[in-house]
């Protein structure tokens, strides 16, 4: 392995992590503005100006505050959990191109691409997965009811709606006929997959949103029953990774779906200007940001019940019937 190799491997995942802890801070600020802005209020606008540093703010407020872990908590596992959680949001955009290949100093270079693998969509899912661990790992290290209860529901609910979010790439696989995400990006040159696939677009949306445990499905942390569900016990930087972990699937989620579904970093005049990839893809996963922020504020929090019932009864079946569909059409089309 060449030094070359290695120092652009390094750079990449360094501008990736960078994209999801600084878009962390700054989205929690966007959320905060938005909502206000629908319930209408003003929102944070004092630290610093238009209240633009009250991410460095609450940062700081949550490095200042005191850990405590509770008498019965298993101590190791307790600490380990919120860097399982938190590790898979960072890792997960590794096989997201970020824009167009160019060329520099002669050699082809694809912006922000960390690792270029044939069966990136298997990769995703395979990294999604693994935060489960790390939110049930903390309920039951925490030596709280309340907690436990928080990551058992956690766990069914992932499991769940993870299935139906499988099913959901399954149809921009077979129009791409690859697990490659350059493959299905490629695949959208023409048309994007949402126009082919606007029930899977809509699985996926909702399975996503259940996979992140977002307004109306954060059952896992629900106040009114739970207390604060997984990370009851948890204070300072450790509840500051476990938010990192949530904000930071948001942004994941949001590149996907854009990369998935709505072209990725393909636009008007991308053949001309390659710098125009990022900032298309930028506009596409602040588009998808804004919903999910609206999507908290509009809708209630399901019942448990409802929410399991809803993923087993109505999304697998729909995901199935998606992929069904969408395998006939392509017979049929290629025939």
């Amino acid at each position: 392995m060449s030094w070359a190799l290695l120092l652009e491997w390094v750079i990449k995942s360094a501008v990736i992590i960078m994209i999801i802890l600084g878009g962390f801070a700054y989205l929690t600020l966007f959320e905060r503005r938005v909502l206000a802005r629908m319930q209408t209020r003003i929102g944070p606008n004092r630290a610093g100006p238009w209240g633009l540093l009250q991410p460095v703010a609450d940062g700081i407020k949550l490095i200042f505050n005191e850990e405590l872990i509770p008498e019965q908590a298993d101590r190791v596992l307790f600490i380990l959990a919120p860097v399982i959680t938190v590790v898979p949001a960072l890792i997960i955009l590794a096989v997201i191109p970020l824009g167009p290949e160019v060329t520099l100093f002669g050699r082809r270079y694809v912006f922000g691409l960390a690792s270029n693998i044939n069966v990136g969509v298997l990769y995703i899912l395979a990294v999604a997965s693994i935060a489960v661990y790390g939110i049930v790992i903390a309920g039951w290290a925490s030596g709280n009811k309340y907690a436990l209860m928080g990551g058992v529901r956690s766990t069914a609910q992932m499991v769940s709606y993870e299935l139906a979010l499988a099913l959901a790439f399954v149809g921009p696989i077979m129009l791409a006929g690859s697990m490659s995400v350059d493959a299905i990006i490629e695949g959208q040159t023409h048309l994007w997959y949402v126009i082919l696939q606007p029930l899977g677009f809509l699985i996926f949306l909702i399975a996503a949103v259940a996979e992140i445990n977002r307004a109306p499905f954060d059952m896992p942390e629900a106040e009114q029953e739970l207390v604060a569900g997984y990370h009851a016990e948890y204070s300072g930087m450790k509840f500051a990774l476990f938010f990192m972990a949530e904000y930071g699937k948001m942004i994941a989620v949001s590149f996907i779906a854009a990369t998935m579904f709505l072209g990725g970093y393909l636009g008007p005049f991308l053949d001309r200007w390659p710098l125009l990839g990022p900032i298309y893809l930028f506009i596409k996963v602040v588009a998808l940001l804004f919903f999910l922020v609206w999507l908290r504020a509009t809708f209630p929090r399901f019942r448990y019940d409802q929410l399991m019932a809803f993923g087993w009864k109505i999304l697998l079946p729909l995901g199935l019937l998606n992929v069904v569909i969408t395998g006939v059409i392509i017979v049929l089309v290629g025939g």
